[in-house]
């Protein structure tokens, strides 16, 4: 079951906390309700925001034991909103302090709350992938030779480095470059693309379900993720699970489980003539991109996501004996 709940927090303007004081009876009640529907034995949080603020006052009111996630969010949010909220990071602070377990899904993410948030400790779950492809990942929805980039648009996740590199990049006419996905920097990157004449070299596809997208992946060149900071990167492993050679951001957490050069190319997505460089060696070297796969079929099955349920599951019994402190 699923059930959204409300998270008003104050702003600084009278306005904004008038706002908040007439809301935050009612979303405190769906709260309270919503612990005594489930009677949760842990409060577990995955992106902290102010969802986290709601759970560490339910932990603390029901005394219930409190599990943090983050998945990088204080670090690769183009909003930057905990720069500017200082009540959320007071509320992150006060949430790791009370937590008996912080994860993440590298030590990338711990490091950056240890050095900006005080954390004390922290323990890293993998990311994980279903690894039966979907039925339609064996019907490429694209054909020719291109390659492909997949993810929100938004300016972390790089894609306008990603054009660039492909504009520079020494590569045949024919090869494309597929963008698949939506976000608020679409229109900016199609003006980009038309400035740097690609023209019908780079397509847009709009977000696409689940089974398209191993699809289109099956039969790339290779799949490239130019993020300019990855707290993990799951479309790594959907490259791999779809048979697709990788092309990966350097920043951030994706050098903790990409080998370079055995089942990836890492590479950093600022520099855009390296980037480009890297593709084009990806696409000439048929060697190269065969080595690149069959070590990303083999490494994939480490990814599983009964591994990280298990993994959590040991986290909630500990969380839930007795004498259970924060960590």
């Amino acid at each position: 079951m699923v059930r959204y709940l409300p998270t008003p927090l104050p702003a600084a303007s009278p306005g904004a906390v008038l706002r908040f004081l007439l809301r935050f009876p009612s979303a405190w009640r769906h709260w309270t309700a919503a612990r005594q529907q489930f009677q949760p034995d842990v409060v577990h949080v995955h992106c902290f925001g102010p969802n986290g603020a709601y759970a560490l006052a339910v932990s603390r009111r029901f005394k219930l034991p409190l599990i943090i996630t983050s998945h990088g969010e204080t670090i690769a949010d183009d909003h930057a909103l905990f720069e500017r909220s200082a009540l959320l990071r007071s509320a992150l602070r006060r949430s790791l302090r009370s937590a008996t377990h912080v994860t993440a899904p590298s030590r990338f993410v711990l490091d950056d709350l240890r050095a900006n948030h005080a954390l004390n400790g922290g323990t890293v779950v993998r990311n994980g992938v279903v690894l039966d492809a979907p039925e339609s990942a064996a019907k490429p929805a694209r054909s020719g030779r291109y390659l492909l980039g997949v993810g929100r648009l938004g300016r972390m996740k790089g894609f306008d480095l990603l054009i660039d590199a492909f504009a520079r990049a020494d590569l045949d006419r024919d090869i494309r470059l597929v963008i698949v996905g939506d976000g608020p920097e679409r229109s900016r990157l199609e003006e980009q693309s038309d400035h740097l004449g690609l023209g019908s070299r780079v397509e847009f596809t709009g977000r696409l379900d689940t089974a398209a997208v191993a699809g289109v992946m099956s039969n790339a060149l290779a799949v490239v993720v130019p993020s300019r900071t990855e707290a993990f990167g799951i479309v790594a492993l959907e490259a791999w699970r779809s048979g697709a050679p990788l092309v990966m951001t350097n920043r951030g957490g994706a050098p903790e489980f990409v080998h370079d050069g055995v089942d990836g190319i890492l590479v950093d997505p600022v520099d855009t003539v390296a980037l480009g460089e890297a593709v084009t060696r990806v696409s000439v070297d048929q060697r190269l991109r065969s080595q690149l796969v069959a070590a990303g079929r083999e490494r994939v099955g480490e990814f599983t996501w009964a591994r990280v349920a298990e993994a959590y599951e040991e986290l909630y019994a500990a969380a839930s004996a007795p004498n259970s402190g924060a960590g």
